[in-house]
């Protein structure tokens, strides 16, 4: 198994520097066969949603789409995955940030009845409480 950092994720989706992009795109297809051959940490996957959005400006449904696709190959195993579904529900449905959405997902996995949070907007999330 090989982990994958954001900067390749990111070199793949918006290909802004078609050297390093094509060199991703290799890696990946170098595992098409592995099922489970990639790894993305959560941290990652927060880190790429973050960064698409606020550097890159992609829309919501464009991230979502990414995060799907992501989700839907089989080469790539997740830290989380059962978190990253429920966290793309969630960002899907509402207003919310990817990260936000995937700690809300993370502390309920773990069993947590509630998040606290300064963050007006992640309150639109069941079980959010603002502090």
């Amino acid at each position: 198994m090989i982990a994958l950092d954001t900067n390749v994720l990111v070199r793949l989706v918006t290909r802004d520097d078609e050297a390093q992009a094509q060199r991703a795109k290799a890696a990946f297809d170098a595992q098409a066969g592995e099922p489970g051959g990639l790894f993305i940490a959560d941290v990652v996957l927060a880190e790429l949603c973050w960064t698409l959005a606020r550097a890159y400006r992609l829309a919501r449904p464009d991230i979502a789409r990414t995060v799907r696709a992501l989700l839907d190959n089989s080469s790539i195993a997740f830290e989380s995955p059962d978190a990253v579904r429920a966290a793309l529900i969630s960002f899907e449905a509402g207003a919310v940030d990817f990260p936000d959405c995937l700690i809300v997902a993370k502390a309920r996995h773990a069993g947590c009845s509630r998040v606290f949070t300064f963050d007006q907007r992640m309150t639109s999330l069941p079980g959010v409480e603002l502090l």
